[in-house]
């Protein structure tokens, strides 16, 4: 079978991907709970929560790690259309070596950065390294996030990440965990498990973080 995406298709799958997203972008209303508001930090989420970058603040000042495969010159189309800054990486030793030095000029530069741990290809769950060594190296710290909506517009697809997106009218809560600070000399698996640690704890009182913040005046007009 003929791979439908391929570089000829790149261009014109991504604007129209970035005109679906936003077309969705007027009928999508994210708010935050618990932002720490570290600049610069590194955001870090699990693959299925990618979208969840829409809520993020200063977005301009922010770049989100994208794979260097066709499907992720697509993303990384949309996420620059979308006012993001990109950085490009592979699993490959030069690739990751590039992208990783990239990301350490911006964080140095004050500038924050967007980690997917378990992506781009999983294992679903399994926190890669990626985000600990910028953390190591940089000193900044590494701030899990996860977005939720009871609603049935939030919807979850069939993919290998379980990827959640909202398709019509959705109200969404953006969570932050608590920060994460990594010394130079601290044990990588120590820390990764904490990062999943925090993205389980994000999820499992997400419901009850939803329901506070419903009750807040203001925040929403909930349907």
């Amino acid at each position: 079978m003929v791979r439908l995406i391929n570089k000829k298709h790149v261009n014109v799958i991504s604007n129209v991907l970035y005109a679906v997203l936003r077309i969705q972008e007027t009928m999508t209303r994210i708010k935050e709970a618990n932002n720490p508001n570290i600049q610069p930090c590194i955001y870090a989420m699990w693959h299925a929560n990618q979208f969840s970058v829409h809520g993020l603040p200063n977005r301009d000042k922010v770049s989100v790690l994208i794979s260097n495969s066709i499907d992720g010159e697509i993303v990384a189309r949309v996420c620059s259309n979308w006012g993001f800054q990109v950085a490009r990486g592979s699993s490959n030793r030069k690739g990751s070596i590039s992208s990783t030095l990239h990301l350490i000029d911006k964080l140095k530069n004050g500038e924050s950065v967007v980690i997917m741990v378990d992506g781009p290809h999983g294992p679903l769950h399994q926190v890669k390294n990626g985000a600990i060594m910028l953390a190591k190296e940089t000193g900044v710290p590494i701030v899990p996030v996860h977005w939720y909506s009871p609603q049935k517009t939030f919807v979850h697809f069939p993919s290998w990440d379980k990827m959640v997106l909202p398709i019509g009218f959705c109200n969404i809560l953006n969570t932050y965990g608590e920060p994460i600070y990594v010394s130079s000399d601290a044990d990588e698996k120590v820390i990764a498990e904490q990062i999943k640690q925090s993205l389980e704890d994000l999820e499992r009182r997400a419901p009850e973080d939803y329901k506070e913040a419903k009750k807040k005046t203001g925040l929403w007009n909930w349907k």
